[in-house]
């Protein structure tokens, strides 16, 4: 004999509750990012704005944006960050950074990364903090006070102070130059440094004026 279906036999399975079906996630692969340079201003008198400018990269093509990028130090513990910016645009970033203290430190940008986008860093150099000081240059031969023969070669600079083989960093125009103290003078009101006749060709030096100094 037939018996007809009931409703209840003819509708299809119900999954239990809490075992609903879902389509599997996407998985998102991270991807590559690069840190491009476009402008340095590193070479700076204390108390003046160091800056760079550049663009943080996605697959080294595509600009990303609205992610910090930061600016660090190489100090005794590691690196530490000076200050920190946000893309814009295209990924285009501009840090500024104004030095106290005169001297010389390695620098670096970082991207430190996020769930999308890879962590990267550059290295850009060092960052010199000057201060101005009058100098003059001699030459002749003779012996040194810090010891050896001046020559038309030697490379250095007179100081009063300063120990003999004190490394200094002498910027002059576009030159920078650094040399080690090896003489004492000069002993003329108003100058700190004596330049050899070499360090004054390395420099393209004249003959009295300001020189950018790191000590």
């Amino acid at each position: 004999m037939y018996v007809p279906a009931t409703p209840a036999q003819t509708a299809p399975a119900l999954a239990p509750v809490g075992f609903a079906s879902a389509a599997p996630a996407a998985i998102v692969m991270p991807v590559d990012t690069s840190l491009r340079v476009r402008s340095s201003q590193l070479n700076v008198l204390e108390d003046y704005r160091a800056t760079v400018t550049g663009a943080l990269l996605e697959d080294r093509h595509a600009g990303a944006t609205g992610l910090t990028v930061s600016l660090q130090a190489l100090g005794a513990r590691g690196w530490k960050t000076l200050t920190r910016a946000r893309t814009g645009a295209h990924g285009r970033f501009r840090v500024s950074y104004t030095p106290h203290n005169l001297g010389s430190e390695s620098l670096r940008l970082r991207f430190a990364g996020d769930g999308v986008a890879l962590g990267s860093h550059k290295r850009l150099g060092q960052l010199n903090v000057f201060r101005l000081a009058g100098a003059s240059w001699y030459g002749g031969g003779g012996t040194m006070a810090c010891g050896g023969p001046l020559t038309t070669n030697t490379l250095g600079v007179a100081n009063k102070t300063l120990p003999c083989g004190t490394l200094v960093t002498l910027r002059y125009g576009d030159h920078s130059v650094r040399v080690p103290v090896v003489d004492r003078g000069p002993y003329v009101a108003g100058r700190e440094f004596d330049l050899t006749e070499a360090t004054k060709r390395a420099l393209g030096f004249g003959s009295t004026g300001d020189v950018w100094s790191t000590d």
